[in-house]
């Protein structure tokens, strides 16, 4: 894919299993299974899935079963969290999960951690979040849960079977450079969520290689960065692809409840007043939404700018086939760009 000299610089895949109005929550994993194997025939590297409850629209309530079968569905592509939000789970519960998926799928999952609830206060209490457990507490869980894989202590009675018999790779997720620097502290690798909050991303990851301490994780700085993905034959064809998304983003800050995304149709028959104009060319000028020459200047810039080690692409697109088509084009467009990377942030992973 995308080079500098002789160091590829990978693309993987974030999917948040989107739910159209004209779909369900069973469909949309299906979708999901069914896509995992095309795109590693594409050569990507990651596929991660991520976490939300009570949310109709996003059918990715239980990664950790999802990931199971996706790694089932494929061969060689890793396959991971993107994330496991820790404060919604007892630590030994997640290490007996990936523990499991570890041992299934030796050298191929991904265990990505993020502090939010990724929910509203409610929910979050459902899922018998006790409040010792918050956002604050994440660095404590995190050395909890990475206790559990590797040999017991015997003092304290617990073994997290089979977590001590392998290691899954652990990184960080965050969109804030407090996030960053908590990461490089930790010696982990760090996934920022340019989709989210792109106007901090270089300065996230500044942030993040000033914290970076050596860890029995990783020798050097290692980053990725999740980005909105959307590539057609044309500028006016990718916004056209990723036009149920963009009105799903309208409607999000106007609804209390959002239940789907649209369907193409209904997105083709909305009047989009000027206000929702400024709002989404202001959402999409920082992401990777255009032609595949539009995406290859727009990629080359974002790496130079940040200094990524693997761009991540978040693509919410209506038809199945379509949104193949997209990271078809990404990869094709990353092939060609010439992108700077910093050789001090290649580190890699210990297992």
């Amino acid at each position: 894919m995308t080079t500098a000299g002789n160091a590829p610089v990978p693309l993987s895949v974030l999917d948040v299993v989107p739910v159209f109005e004209d779909g369900s929550a069973t469909a949309a994993l299906h979708d999901t299974v069914a896509l995992a194997p095309r795109v590693e025939a594409l050569g990507y590297h990651r596929y991660w899935v991520a976490e939300h409850h009570n949310t109709p629209s996003l059918a990715t309530s239980a990664p950790a079963v999802l990931i199971g079968r996706l790694a089932a569905a494929t061969g060689t592509l890793r396959v991971g969290s993107g994330g496991v939000l820790l404060p919604n789970h007892a630590p030994l519960v997640v290490a007996e999960q990936f523990g499991t998926l570890e041992a299934l799928h030796p050298g191929r999952v991904d265990l990505g951690l993020g502090r939010a609830p990724g929910t509203d206060p409610v929910t979050a209490r459902a899922l018998r979040r006790s409040p010792e457990r918050g956002e604050d507490d994440f660095p404590r869980q995190i050395a909890e849960l990475d206790g559990y894989f590797a040999p017991g202590d015997p003092a304290s009675g617990i073994t997290a079977v089979p977590a001590a018999d392998g290691r899954p790779e652990l990184w960080m997720l965050g969109s804030s450079p407090a996030s960053a620097a908590a990461a490089g502290a930790l010696g982990l690798p760090y996934a920022f969520a340019h989709q989210i909050n792109p106007h901090a991303t270089a300065f996230a990851l500044e942030r993040y290689r000033e914290a970076f301490r050596p860890s029995r994780y990783l020798d050097r700085p290692r980053t990725l960065v999740s980005v909105l993905a959307t590539v057609a034959d044309t500028d006016r064809d990718a916004r056209t692809v990723a036009s149920p998304y963009l009105l799903g983003k309208i409607r999000m800050r106007t609804v209390r409840r959002f239940d789907a995304f649209p369907s193409a149709r209904t997105a083709a028959a909305h009047a989009y007043g000027s206000a929702e104009r400024a709002f989404l060319d202001e959402l999409l000028e920082p992401q990777l939404v255009g032609s595949p020459e539009t995406v290859q200047d727009k990629l080359a810039d974002l790496l130079a700018r940040t200094g990524a080690n693997e761009v991540m692409a978040l693509t919410v697109v209506h038809g199945q086939e379509e949104r193949l088509r997209s990271f078809e084009l990404l990869a094709r467009a990353a092939a060609g760009t010439p992108v700077p990377v910093p050789g001090a942030d290649d580190g890699s992973v210990r297992l």
